[in-house]
């Protein structure tokens, strides 16, 4: 579920039913797939999430692939971790957790106007003897950091011992990490500080995991002092900010410890509702929360914030602030599944952009002879659509048939028309693929873009696999063996010495309209991508099958035994030309899906014109030589039809997105 889906499809339709009902779905669905054989690979095709060097972080002694973690808020019962380790995090955490299952049936209230999720209750979880066995059973390789909370209404002295209790099972099932959440809910000070002061002896039932303190974001900033000032807090690795305000504004006094304990005067099944919310709103506490909790703990203190993240901006703000891992709860609901890769890619930027870039490799290296592979392909296209004009077969052609131009009319009038038709699309589909070749390698390999590399990978050993195809009924082509002999060593030395390189071009930090509208542009090439992908393998399957579609026969007005009577030599040669043309549009279809998938970014404008300059000789040969050689059956045009205005759709609304700079974090601030 990227986001060119996810906003543009799924979101309408999640948003309108229940949100518990929206979220079992989403969660349910994610976690089926990733159960799949090979549906982690897809995952991580459909949202490219390869990790950087750069995002690589140590937290306590573990090593972190991202900076960016999954709140345990997400998915409380761990249904989709498998597929939610796919999107970009480094780190999941769980929790809270409590000794006991707390359940809680009311609904959760989804605010889209103000981007806010109010929660019924803050301490729902599937309890301590669950959430161990699904430790013991990891679903991904990401680090998995519980947050601990005793029950609403223990005394203190239950409390510590619901939280070693849990520490000491909870270790021996494989959790990495600790969150102490003993501020959270309606109790005093003076029990916080008894809890508080037990911290060492907690630690010692997992001596070798990093603890970290939970702060609750209404926590007063002089209660919170006095818990760092506190010697215990030496023993921790660092603190976490929350990501929950809650929505009672008598319950605020309890949070920050100046109210009276839950068990004094609520019975248990009162105390642990605690309706919260979170949303953009808490992005600001957060920010202050921060910086104050690095401010006095300094740069070796660990900090962990999420609250209000919804756009790559935020979590740059909260870096600026002092955070030195961010933590994603609301903004994967309204942003989508992409926010992570969207945050990692503006941090590698910010990462980079300071530093001077190395110097590029010169033409002969790799990228140079990827080029020279689009020209020839340009070329080669040119050529063939002259040919396709003019006297559509070739001496060789006919040699091999035994006929002439003038004894292949007599058989049947459209015929040398109909072969027309295959080799002037093919031509056009051709030049597409060397203007797409020139510019990935001339904008994407050169700059050591993976995505651009693996688009040109793909892509030509497809396309060269592809000759093959040209023998599936026997008949062997000398001029594209020669062209095919020619270009396959520039297609080898490309490939070379081709390693990734960090993007440094800004890149998207907003969820503005430009960026709305690019998603529905974005999807327009998807669906375009592997519509022609399929149209691809169609077009070359019946090219080595059948030859002929229905319409193509009605065009003929004849029939395959017809023509096979009058020369079996005949369906050899079309099917070359049928089979060749598919082998070159899955080839095209291939890069063109890549570059929607992976590619799009805002402010590429270079991408932007290769995608409609690339595009047009395709589109421009397949239906001019229809329309010239009167075949207009509007069934068979009717793909073709979808697949233009797929092009022109995805190309207008993706206009004012990769035609905009995007801004930096230093300019907007």
């Amino acid at each position: 579920m990227p986001d060119w889906s996810y906003q543009t499809l799924f979101r309408p339709i999640l948003f309108r039913l229940p949100s518990r009902i929206s979220r079992s779905i989403t969660l349910q669905a994610m976690g089926r797939i990733s159960k799949i054989p090979g549906g982690s690979f897809v995952i991580r095709t459909l949202g490219h999430m390869e990790q950087s060097p750069l995002l690589e972080r140590k937290l306590g002694g573990l090593s972190l692939t991202s900076p960016i973690g999954l709140s345990g808020g997400v998915d409380l019962e761990g249904t989709a971790h498998r597929a939610l380790a796919q999107f970009g995090f480094g780190f999941i955490e769980i929790g809270p957790v409590t000794t006991e299952a707390i359940r809680n049936h009311d609904p959760i209230d989804n605010n889209v106007k103000d981007e806010r999720i109010n929660y019924p209750s803050y301490f729902e979880n599937e309890g301590l003897t669950a959430v161990a066995e699904r430790l013991k059973r990891p679903r991904h390789k990401l680090p998995q950091l519980v947050r601990l909370a005793p029950l609403p209404g223990a005394t203190p002295h239950e409390a510590i011992e619901q939280l070693e209790s849990m520490i000491q099972k909870l270790s021996a099932s494989g959790a990495a990490g600790f969150y102490l959440d003993v501020a959270s809910g309606s109790r005093s000070w003076e029990d916080i500080e008894l809890i508080y002061a037990e911290i060492p002896q907690m630690i010692k039932q997992a001596i070798d995991l990093p603890f970290f303190l939970y702060v609750p974001l209404e926590l007063s900033e002089d209660r919170l002092a006095e818990l760092l000032k506190r010697p215990e807090t030496t023993l921790l690795k660092g603190a976490v900010i929350g990501e929950a305000a809650f929505t009672c504004p008598s319950r605020v006094g309890s949070v920050v410890g100046e109210g009276a304990s839950p068990s004094q005067d609520q019975s248990f099944e009162e105390a642990q509702t605690f309706p919260v919310f979170v949303g953009k709103e808490g992005l600001e506490l957060a920010l202050r929360k921060t910086a104050f909790v690095k401010g006095m703990c300094g740069a070796s203190f660990i900090v962990k914030a999420g609250a209000g993240v919804h756009e790559p901006y935020d979590a740059l703000l909260l870096q600026e602030a002092g955070a030195d891992l961010v933590i994603l709860h609301s903004g994967l609901v309204y942003s989508g599944p992409g926010l992570p890769k969207r945050i990692n890619e503006a941090i590698i930027y910010e990462t980079v952009r300071h530093e001077e870039a190395p110097s590029l490799p010169s033409f002969w290296s790799n990228w140079g002879w990827m080029c020279l592979l689009g020209i020839g392909m340009i070329i080669g296209g040119l050529l063939a659509w002259w040919i396709g004009e003019t006297t559509v077969l070739l001496p060789y052609d006919l040699s091999f048939l035994g006929m002439t131009i003038d004894e292949i009319h007599n058989v049947n009038h459209h015929l040398i028309h109909f072969m027309s038709h295959d080799r002037i699309t093919l031509a056009g589909t051709m030049i597409s693929i060397g203007i797409l070749y020139y510019q990935l390698a001339r904008y994407g390999q050169r700059l050591g873009q993976h995505w651009a590399k693996t688009a040109l990978m793909t892509s030509g050993i497809v396309g060269f696999s592809g000759f093959f195809l040209y023998l599936g009924y026997g008949y062997f082509d000398p001029l594209h063996a020669m062209v095919s002999a020619i270009l396959l060593p520039m297609f080898i030395l490309s490939l070379r010495r081709n390693d990734d390189r960090p993007n440094r071009k800004p890149v998207n930090l907003h969820n503005d309209k430009a960026w709305r509208l690019a998603m529905w542009g974005q999807l327009c090439f998807v669906v375009l991508g592997f519509a022609l992908t399929i149209g691809g393998i169609v077009i070359a399957g019946v090219g080595i099958t059948n030859v002929f579609v229905k319409a193509d026969l009605a065009f003929l007005n004849t029939t395959r035994d017809i023509l096979n009577a009058v020369n079996p030599k005949l369906m050899s040669l079309i099917a070359h030309d049928r089979a060749g043309f598919g082998g070159a549009l899955l080839c095209n279809a291939l890069a063109i899906l890549i570059i929607a998938l992976w590619g799009i970014g805002q402010g590429e404008r270079w991408l932007w014109w290769t995608l409609l300059v690339g595009g047009a000789p395709g589109f421009y040969a397949g239906f001019s030589v229809h329309y010239g050689i009167g075949y207009t059956d509007f069934i068979h045009l009717s793909p073709a039809i979808f697949a233009l205005f797929l092009y022109f759709a995805g190309l207008i609304l993706l206009y004012p997105y990769m035609m905009s700079k995007p801004k930096t974090a230093k300019t907007m601030r």
